[in-house]
């Protein structure tokens, strides 16, 4: 995805451009994608960055030189998309302190020659990822780990301990990456390096928030309303068109109910199957409809299942192992969407941040998976989801969307602009203050729909809420989608373990219900058993997977054959196997060295 690169040495090493050349082109993933290199070499820092051929971010320079950035991203300072010139105007008027008062998702290298100072830094979220790698007083860093393996040969290796979190949780935390020797900047630094002194600081910590009063509920409806439409139309500012990624939940509906009246050039889409009509794609287009703009289905076609291998290799490799086998479609249909608008704004992490969901879980893996060293390894880690417990909008924004939720926004970001009103920083402080019945509650979303366009308000979503939120007719209603809900996603897994003897029965009754593909789309644990299957077969029976010391060889024969007669749901483990084998061959044995 587009991001930055850089090395900051401690001596003058001739080779530096050459290897900032060659971690730019571990970056360059599209025909659309632009690349710039800024070195000063009197110093010793060199840098590059590469990102979209329509973006706002890049290099950028004072007028007299002395003072230059290298920016990816975008952020706001007011109302408006902040431009890297005027970064660096006000990093010339407010010192290091101008970091204190950007507002999105960034990452930035910023030159003073005048004071011979080198900064580094992040958004608040960490979410704009910078990698590092510190070697005999150099210091190397990259916004993807492949770009510092590419020329780091002797780190392409996994950390024992991350993989085993990885596996664990399908994430790796603590701001570690997967690859030995190679950090992750947490969220909201700022790392100044001056000759030989290197400061390692942060500029904001969530206790900023976390220390807020919590407001009666009258004044946070009040304040909630008025804080979401006053930071919205920043999101839609049109450099470029803005597509709208429309769903059947109320965080899309919201964006919808409250977007600024100038918004008329944009698209709207909702990502589907190959064939039918899921809830949201409903929902999504009477949306739509009631908003006067066209509504677009984005539908997998049947080259994301006749090359879905390059697709999962493409996966991996973009977003460093981060997404991988069932999350490949994310890159195909960002890459659809690509078409219709180059800024995707989404309802993305609205339910963790104003309703504190997580998805932070131990992953349901089978412990005969692994052979018995693995085991001990998994069970041991399984103890650290206690340990990052924490209050629950910190741990949401701090902690699940950066750690556990980036793979799939990398793999979007790697085709379009992202954008979210949800990680907003005024919005997301506010949240802190919400009072503690309706931290939970998705009543305040509701509200604020129908406040603000009650037709909106009186369509369903796909969880129930719509017309009047009260009475039998909700309470069936929301019964109705919950139902629903839950024997949809059994239709494509199977029924639990201890009732998979059922699963002919059950999935019978429930086609005649007309229950499977209601909600969702995504149908890994199916085309597991269907449209991949060869794929899979040839993958767990290679001696890459048997030998690599890490699963079960015997458990892996018994896997296939059991997922793929349909006896037991075994697509987490698939997942993990075919990802962690991508991983492998395309980061730690796929360069070439000449």
């Amino acid at each position: 995805m587009p991001g930055i690169v850089g090395i900051i040495a401690s001596s003058s090493l001739e080779e530096c451009p050459a290897l900032i050349n060659a971690m730019l082109a571990t970056m360059k993933h599209e025909a659309f994608y632009k690349a710039a290199t800024h070195f000063v070499p009197d110093m010793k820092v060199y840098s590059g960055f590469t990102g979209f051929n329509d973006s706002t971010d890049g290099v950028f320079s004072n007028e007299a030189g002395s003072i230059s950035l290298v920016f990816s991203g975008e952020c706001f300072v007011g109302p408006e998309i902040t431009r890297g010139n005027q970064l660096i105007r006000l990093y010339e008027n407010e010192g290091q302190k101008f970091v204190e008062e950007l507002n999105g998702l960034f990452s930035g290298l910023l030159i003073d020659k005048s004071q011979r100072k080198i900064i580094l830094f992040n958004d608040r979220y960490g979410i704009q990822r910078i990698y590092f790698h510190e070697r005999n007083g150099n210091f190397y860093f990259a916004s993807e780990a492949k770009a510092l393996l590419r020329i780091l040969p002797e780190q392409r290796q996994f950390d024992t301990e991350s993989l085993a979190d990885y596996l664990t949780f399908g994430c790796t935390v603590e701001w570690k990456s997967l690859f030995r020797g190679i950090e992750i900047l947490p969220g909201g630094s700022l790392w100044t390096f001056e000759g030989d002194n290197r400061r390692k600081k942060k500029y904001f910590s969530p206790k900023t928030w976390e220390s807020l009063p919590q407001l009666a509920p009258k004044e946070f409806e009040n304040r909630f309303q008025e804080t979401f439409k006053r930071i919205l139309p920043r999101y839609f500012e049109p450099y470029s068109k803005v597509g709208v990624a429309l769903t059947g939940g109320l965080d899309t509906r919201m964006i919808m109910a409250c977007r600024p009246q100038n918004s008329a050039q944009m698209a709207c889409y909702t990502f589907s199957g190959s064939n039918g009509l899921t809830l949201d794609d409903k929902i999504a287009a009477r949306v739509a409809a009631a908003s006067n703009v066209e509504h677009n289905l984005l539908r997998l076609g049947r080259d994301f299942f006749s090359d879905f291998s390059a697709q999962v290799d493409k996966t991996v490799f973009v977003t460093d192992g981060c997404a991988g086998f069932s999350n490949a479609h994310e890159m195909y249909l960002n890459r659809k969407a690509r078409q219709l608008a180059t800024i995707r704004l989404t309802g993305s992490f609205g339910s963790e941040i104003l309703r504190s969901f997580s998805t932070f879980k131990q992953l349901p893996l089978s412990p005969y998976l692994f052979n018995n060293d693995w085991r001990a390894k998994i069970h041991s880690r399984s103890e650290k989801i206690h340990a990052h417990s924490a209050q629950p909008i910190s741990f949401a924004a701090f902690k699940d969307v950066p750690w556990n939720l980036f793979g799939n926004l990398e793999a979007g970001r790697s085709q379009l602009q992202f954008r979210t009103p949800y990680l907003d920083n005024e919005l997301v402080a506010l949240a802190f203050q919400a009072p503690e019945q309706t931290q939970k509650s998705s009543l305040p979303a509701f509200r604020l729909v129908r406040a603000n366009n009650p037709a909106l308000s009186e369509i369903p979503t796909d969880r129930g809420f719509g017309g009047s939120n009260s009475g039998l007719k909700f309470l069936s209603r929301r019964a109705f989608a919950e139902i629903t809900f839950k024997l949809d996603y059994y239709t494509v897994a199977g029924l639990p373990r201890p009732a998979s003897a059922f699963n002919s029965i059950f999935k019978s009754i429930a086609g005649k219900l007309k229950i499977a593909g209601m909600h969702k789309f995504v149908r890994y644990s199916s085309w597991c058993r269907n449209e991949f299957a060869p794929y899979i077969r040839e993958v767990l029976s290679s001696s890459r997977v048997r030998g690599n010391g890490i699963w079960n060889p015997d458990f892996l024969d018994h896997l296939a054959a059991a997922h793929i007669a349909g006896r037991h749901d075994y697509s987490a483990e698939i997942n993990s196997i075919m990802t962690l084998e991508a991983i492998e061959r395309r980061l730690l044995h796929g360069f070439s060295e000449n």
